[in-house]
């Protein structure tokens, strides 16, 4: 593997909430840049007031016109404000705060588009003061599909202790039940599946999948869609050897701790996988997009509107979303040079072993 460090792209969020905050707090640890190279989206008097607000002393940066100039062993930050006047109202939802955002975002996914960085990892946006005619999605993982020009995505959030996708995304909870379908089932599914084995170097992963109603359904009892729909989508899954389970009552399934015997679970719909996942793996949770040709994740936090600018957000979830794209990119190049095989890496390594002798 190449010692090249891996450059991330790292977007301002909403320049009102906590993003920036929990970015200069990670890099405020000299360590950080050590093995990698941080590009962020923002402006330099963003980033003095943040500074100022939260007391991150420990924060300095290198200010570049490109991402083309982005220094080894600094923290760099590209302006994509320059023909505007620089205005942080923290804790306020404000439409030239969504501008920011999408600015930062823009120019994060342009550079990313022309390999100028390797990854993106994207800060917390207000997913009403960010739309306009350039951003008409209700999130990140919209917006990315749409730039890579695929439907195919699955917002999956990602710890060490537990791994949740869903079946439907940002959809109000009356249009689940219709949105739901063995085949989106099993789109899903392949995604998680495809995305464990080459993203995370997961060898044949068990995957759960929750049902939708109360109790799964009891039978008929609570809800249709669990006999018509759920049950028969993990049946074809199973003959297709795929090591898919359930489908559970998410309340027992959690409570449990049955998580712990599966590598990744597919919900039904938004709050049914986040809120456990929030609850168990809050301060480690990433967001990842898995089915993308390329890297994104984010803190699985928001804004935070309520304690932006006070210097306490925590910055464990920017952290873990940094590593953790990182440690994406590394898999999927050892994906790419050995395969789904554990074996034949270590073949490999054997064999440049035995060359050095």
């Amino acid at each position: 593997m190449s010692d090249q460090k891996i450059r991330v792209a790292i977007t301002s969020g909403d320049p009102n909430g906590v993003g920036m905050e929990t970015i200069m707090k990670v890099f405020a640890d000299p360590r950080m840049t050590d093995s990698i190279t941080p590009v962020i989206y923002s402006h330099p008097e963003v980033m003095k007031i943040h500074k100022k607000a939260n007391n991150i002393e420990e924060f300095q940066h290198n200010s570049v016109n490109s991402a083309d100039e982005a220094l080894q062993k600094k923290v760099n930050v590209v302006n994509v404000w320059k023909d505007y006047k620089v205005d942080v109202q923290f804790g306020k939802a404000d439409r030239d705060a969504g501008m920011f955002a999408f600015k930062s975002l823009e120019a994060a996914v342009n550079d990313l588009a022309s390999n100028k960085v390797d990854v993106i990892v994207t800060a917390p946006i207000n997913k009403d003061t960010i739309q306009s005619k350039e951003f008409d999605f209700p999130g990140h993982t919209e917006y990315l599909a749409k730039f890579a020009n695929t439907d195919k995505v699955l917002m999956f959030l990602v710890s060490d202790m537990l791994k949740v996708g869903i079946v439907t995304g940002h959809l109000p909870l009356k249009d689940v039940a219709q949105n739901i379908s063995k085949e989106k089932i099993h789109e899903k599914l392949g995604l998680m599946i495809e995305s464990l084995v080459k993203d995370f170097g997961v060898h044949e992963p068990r995957i759960a999948v929750l049902g939708l109603n109360p109790h799964a359904g009891d039978n008929g009892l609570l809800g249709s869609e669990e006999k018509d729909i759920i049950i028969p989508a993990i049946r074809e899954a199973s003959e297709r050897g795929q090591l898919v389970y359930g489908p559970y009552g998410a309340d027992g399934f959690f409570g449990s701790g049955n998580y712990k015997k599966f590598d990744a679970v597919l919900a039904m719909y938004h709050d049914q996988g986040l809120a456990p996942f929030k609850a168990i793996a809050f301060d480690q949770g990433v967001n990842f997009t898995a089915g993308l040709p390329v890297v994104r994740t984010s803190p699985d936090h928001g804004t935070s509107y309520d304690i932006a600018g006070k210097g306490i957000a925590d910055e464990s979830s920017m952290r873990a979303a940094i590593f953790t794209a990182c440690d994406v990119y590394r898999k999927r190049k050892e994906y790419r040079e050995y395969g789904s095989n554990p074996l034949k890496k270590q073949e490999t390594r054997d064999n440049r072993d035995d060359q050095r002798e």
